[in-house]
C-alpha cells in the first residue's frame, strides 16, 4: 500500500474576523494527481500554502510527506515540496536561456549563480525533451511563449526530484493549445514510473483537470463542499450549487467539460 502524501484533519485558519478554511480533512496516497477545486474566495491558495508548509493552520492536524507540522523541521520538508505559480510574485532571471532557467532549479535559485555539473546539464536536456521543449534550449527565457515559460517552470521544478508538486492555476491566460500542453505535461508525469511523486492541480475550471486527476477536494466558502474521485465530485447538482448557477457536466476520455445554459444568463445578472 502506498503512503500517504498528506494528511488533513479538522484544519482551520481564522483571520481577523472570519475563517478562510474550516473543518478540512483531506488526504492523498503518494504517487496520485490531486487538484484542489472552488471558485474565487473558497479557500483554494489557502489550503495550497499549507500543503507546501508555508502556513501553519489555526488549528487541526497537518502531515506532509509523513512529517508531523509541530513537530518536524519545515524548511527542510520545504526542501521536498515546490510550487509552480505561472503569476507569482517572482519570476527567472530574464538574461537566462531556457536551459539555464530549468537549471536553476537544482540550486532553488531564480538566477543561476554556481557552475552546473555535466550530469546537471544533460539531466536538464533529459527534462527539457520530457515537456516537449528541447528545441528553444538555448532561447531567452522571457522570449518564450506564456505556456513555453509554465512548461519550462514545470521542468524547473522537477530538476531538484520533489515528492509533492504543487501547480497553481498552471493554465491561467493560456490560449486553448498551450493549455492543453501544460495538461498534457502534467498527464505524461503519471504515464511514466514515478510511484513517489505527487501533484497537486489548484484551478476553478473543471476543463484544467488533466485525466491523471483521481483525488479532488471542492471547496466553497472555505468548507468542503465534496471530496472524493472525480467522478464522485463532478456531478452537476454539486457544481450548480458551489458555483451558484445551473450547469451541465459533460465527460470523455476522462476529462471533464462544463456548460452553462445561455437561458440563465439573465438570471446570473440579478442581485444574489
Amino acid at each position: 500500500m502506498r503512503q500517504q502524501a498528506f494528511e488533513l484533519q479538522e484544519v482551520s485558519v481564522h483571520r481577523g474576523e472570519r475563517w478562510i478554511l474550516r473543518d478540512v480533512t483531506w488526504a492523498a496516497q503518494a504517487g496520485t494527481c490531486c487538484a484542489i477545486l472552488g471558485p474565487n474566495g473558497s479557500g483554494k491558495s489557502t489550503l495550497a500554502r499549507i500543503l507546501s508548509t508555508h502556513l501553519f493552520p489555526t488549528r487541526g492536524e497537518v502531515r506532509v510527506l509523513g512529517e508531523h507540522f509541530g513537530e518536524s523541521d519545515l524548511p527542510a520538508l520545504r526542501q521536498r515540496i515546490r510550487l509552480v505559480q505561472a503569476a507569482g510574485p517572482y519570476d527567472i532571471d530574464p538574461s537566462l536561456t531556457a536551459r539555464e532557467a530549468v537549471l536553476t532549479g537544482f540550486f532553488s535559485t531564480l538566477w543561476l549563480y554556481d557552475t552546473p555539473t555535466a550530469a546537471m546539464l544533460d539531466h536538464a536536456d533529459q527534462l527539457l525533451r520530457r515537456v516537449g521543449l528541447r528545441h528553444v534550449a538555448e532561447q531567452p527565457y522571457p522570449l518564450l511563449s506564456s505556456g513555453e515559460r509554465v512548461r519550462i517552470l514545470i521542468a524547473r521544478a522537477l530538476a531538484s526530484q520533489p515528492d509533492l508538486l504543487l501547480l497553481d492555476e498552471p493554465t491561467a491566460g493560456l490560449d486553448l493549445r498551450a493549455r492543453e500542453q501544460v495538461l498534457a505535461t502534467v498527464e505524461a508525469l503519471f504515464e511514466q514510473d514515478q510511484p513517489s511523486l505527487t501533484a497537486v492541480m489548484i484551478t476553478h475550471h473543471i476543463e484544467e483537470l488533466p485525466p491523471a486527476t483521481s483525488n479532488i477536494i471542492l471547496l466553497n466558502e472555505g468548507k468542503i463542499a465534496a471530496a472524493g474521485s472525480a467522478e464522485q465530485v463532478l456531478q452537476a447538482p454539486i457544481l450548480s450549487q458551489v458555483y451558484r448557477c445551473p450547469l451541465h457536466v459533460r465527460r470523455a476520455d476522462n476529462r471533464y467539460w462544463v456548460q452553462v445554459d445561455p437561458g440563465a444568463w439573465k438570471d446570473l445578472l440579478h442581485d444574489p
